[in-house]
């Protein structure tokens, strides 16, 4: 055969493409050799590791959540079991298949089927998520026949909350709920992952949160390629969180909510003007929490939000109101700690007082003659009051009203407490853009114009003048303890734990007897108070001071007074509000009781009598304050 020169040159090139190829197989097979070395020997422990990561998991148990006690240890919140409709998804797959069923079954509201699609769809490690919860025997039964058709659905038996005293104690104790994402801030517990954990939201369940929650658990399960439960290996049980005996006696908390019912809104807050413990605290209305717990309506949730009545709202600290006449012994103090007046001072009163065209009417057309100040706080008399706020001047009212607890948040631990305003110069300035006029000062040594107060700050304001110008707080945890432990209330004391806020004793001995003739003197606004609701003359040993006070909720006119249209005949919104601050007894205060009547129209004649009674049977009470019949609570 004839040998050509092109047939040489294509041997080379296949030579070298022969080459090329076979040298790349082998970088190719050095390379996953050397893979394979790193993955079967030199990480064969990671692997390992990860491999049984992926067939066992380790999941979270929710703590048993602590229960809350009154201060004779009636149940406020405890626990109930809670028979639950669960689910888990495949990473996700089938979940709109799955939604539908259990639509069938349950009825579901869009925004629970949106919620569900959403959980199940990230949910990691086929954690389950609750579908619905409370369930009845029927629905439980109907889950069971069609298991079968609910892959991934199952029921389980859970904790919820319940409250047995429902309203009675709605706006002390709150409720819990599912866990929101402003309830992660600052926490970084992974408990609260949980689909199934339940978060206090208001009351004292938000504020004893941390403690109520406890520690949770943990199960080891193994797991099969999806996900699913196999089999139980070990469990470790949670430590359950700690129990709360709380200052309120539930007892004289019915009683006060008794004496409230008559009423449209309103508040009265009890305190021991030597321990600060609230002993009562009542807003109405109120709401059943354990709607909150099994799971509230739409409707129901827009019925409570569009009442006029603000049943979610608790007054008792976030309901601010001119504090009118109740505010005069902070007007009193001041003057008299400012040497502004005298004891034995005496200022004129003819019904009004004028400055510039505008007249400040007292509330008795005729005036008070001439009063000195203890007989300015038993009748009431606005000159008096004018006249001494002018004197001593908005700085010096404002700052003794800052020291008895007025336009500041108190330490009682409750959220949603409002400061309420305690006007000054400055805050006019600053607030408004105006300056602070003579008129702004008459208002405020009355109780009106800018000035409002919560009727907790109104209870501190009185006890704090009532034990002798001591900074009590107001408290309302008695003691906590975990279930392991006793749960008991501290010694009683018999003298204020707090500092002096350095007031004349002289002065507050002149101010408590000008609230004591409120009650117990002849010409005293509330002097029908000096005997009880059967007409009974109080026995000296139980009498209380006090003070009536009526706050002005729309100005009335020169045209209204001159047609004589009185209180009664405008609308219900449109009434002023009654007030009644008092402390017992007399001689050896331990009590404190402030009153507020939305739209009551009078302070003595409606927020007064129930003062009275609630404080006199307060006093009545008081040897329920011992510890000697309470139980230990341990084994609960």
């Amino acid at each position: 055969m004839r040998y050509r020169k092109g047939d040489g040159e294509r041997s080379g090139l296949f030579t070298r493409r022969a080459l090329l190829l076979g040298g790349a197989q082998v970088v190719l097979m050095s390379a996953l050799a050397g893979r394979l070395y790193q993955l079967q020997v030199v990480e064969t422990q990671r692997f390992a590791t990860l491999a049984e990561e992926n067939r066992i998991n380790l999941r979270l148990l929710p703590p048993s959540r602590g229960l809350i006690f009154d201060r004779t240890g009636k149940s406020l919140a405890v626990n109930r079991n809670n028979f639950r409709c669960m689910a888990t998804s495949d990473r996700g797959r089938g979940v709109d298949l799955l939604i539908d069923r259990l639509d069938q079954i349950f009825s579901l509201a869009e925004a629970d089927k949106v919620r569900l699609l959403r959980e199940l769809r990230r949910s990691r490690n086929a954690q389950p998520v609750v579908v619905r919860e409370n369930l009845g025997w029927e629905e439980v039964a109907r889950v069971e026949f069609n298991a079968p058709d609910l892959p991934g659905v199952f029921i389980d038996l859970g904790q919820s909350r319940d409250y047995p005293e429902g309203e009675l104690m709605s706006h002390i104790v709150g409720y819990t709920g599912r866990v929101a994402d402003e309830d992660l801030a600052g926490r970084d517990d992974p408990v609260l992952q949980l689909a199934t954990l339940r978060f206090g939201k208001k009351g004292v369940e938000r504020s004893l949160e941390d403690d109520l929650r406890g520690r949770a658990g943990a199960v080891q399960v193994e797991v099969n390629a999806v996900g699913r439960v196999v089999r139980e290996l070990d469990r470790t049980e949670g430590q359950p969180g700690s129990n709360a005996l709380l200052t309120i006696d539930l007892d004289l908390q019915r009683f006060v909510a008794e004496k409230m019912k008559q009423h449209q809104s309103g508040s009265v807050v009890v305190m021991d003007v030597v321990t600060g413990d609230v002993l009562a605290m009542v807003s109405t209305p109120g709401f059943d929490p354990n709607t909150f717990a099994r799971g509230i309506s739409q409707s129901e949730w827009r019925d409570l939000l569009d009442s006029p009545e603000r049943p979610l709202h608790n007054k008792s600290i976030a309901g601010v109101y001119p504090p009118g006449s109740t505010y005069k012994m902070v007007t009193a103090l001041a003057a008299l700690e400012s040497r502004a007046i005298d004891p034995w001072t005496r200022l004129p009163c003819m019904g009004f007082l004028e400055l510039g065209k505008i007249k400040f009417h007292c509330w008795l057309t005729a005036g008070h003659g001439s009063t000195n100040v203890t007989e300015a706080i038993a009748c009431s008399c606005d000159c008096f009051f004018y006249e001494a706020a002018r004197r001593a001047g908005v700085d010096r009212v404002a700052d003794v009203a800052n020291r008895l607890g007025f336009g500041r948040v108190s330490e009682l631990g409750l959220p949603g407490e409002s400061a309420a305003n305690q006007p000054s110069r400055a805050w006019k300035q600053e607030k408004l853009g105006k300056p602070w006029q003579h008129g702004d000062t008459f208002n405020l040594g009355i109780g009106q114009g800018f000035m409002t107060a919560t009727p907790l700050q109104l209870a501190i304001m009185t006890a704090r003048i009532a034990n002798g110008g001591y900074e009590v707080q107001p408290n309302l945890l008695l003691a906590s303890a975990t279930p392991r432990e006793e749960l008991a209330p501290p010694p009683l004391r018999t003298k204020p734990n707090a500092p002096s806020m350095r007031f004349n004793p002289q002065h507050l001995a002149i101010v408590r007897e000008g609230m004591n003739q409120v009650v117990n003197g002849s010409l005293g606004t509330a002097n029908a108070l000096r005997r009880d609701a059967d007409g009974k003359l109080i026995e000296p040993a139980m009498r209380f001071a006090g003070k009536t006070g009526t706050a002005q909720v729309k100005r009335i006119t020169e045209r209204e007074r001159e047609l004589g249209i009185t209180q009664a005949q405008l609308p219900w919104h449109l009434r002023h509000h009654a007030l009644f601050v008092c402390f017992g007894p007399v001689d050896t205060p331990r009590y404190a009781c402030a009153v507020i009547v939305e739209h009551g129209m009078a302070g003595g004649a409606t927020a007064g009598p129930i003062g009275r009674d609630v404080l006199l049977e307060t006093m009545k009470r008081d040897p329920s304050r011992r510890t000697d019949n309470f139980r230990k609570m341990a084994s609960r």
